[in-house]
């Protein structure tokens, strides 16, 4: 049970990291993370102000894993709002792929900064559920005190 733990501490404060890593890029110096990521460039023109906004949703994103991962009765909440964001990001890459905007070695490329934090996302979210199935003493944030 302590190696599940640890794997889903890992696949979350990957999210985080990353997460946070891409927001501080894009809020600070969208230009050069237009530049700097693969493919980027071949998505259309640099867009400092579309660019800064995904870096607020990262943002975001970072902040509900971590949050989740210290806040036991917000986790399920935090995290699947943020994993329903990756995985509509996931998806939307595969669609690029499917209607032949882009080729499929673009989901290889990708893959480490769009699929697997969708992938992560779903799977510690899933943990998460199952935990609170089996230890009904978590507080749950949908309860109310009256």
């Amino acid at each position: 049970m302590k190696a599940l733990k640890y794997a889903v501490f890992v696949m979350v404060w990957f999210n985080v990291l990353l997460a946070g890593w891409l927001a501080v890029f894009m809020l600070y110096n969208p230009e050069g993370w237009y530049y700097f990521v693969p493919g980027v460039t071949d998505t259309g023109f640099f867009n400092q102000h579309f660019i800064r906004d995904i870096g607020i949703i990262q943002g975001f994103i970072g902040l509900a894993f971590a949050v989740g991962w210290l806040r036991e009765d917000r986790r399920i909440d935090l995290w699947l709002a943020a994993t329903l964001w990756l995985i509509a990001h996931a998806l939307f890459h595969l669609w690029e792929v499917a209607v032949g905007i882009c080729s499929s070695s673009v989901l290889v490329r990708d893959f480490p900064a769009v699929s697997m934090p969708a992938i992560f996302g779903i799977a510690v979210t899933m943990w998460a559920c199952a935990r609170r199935v089996r230890e009904p003493s978590i507080p749950s944030a949908n309860k109310v005190s009256v």
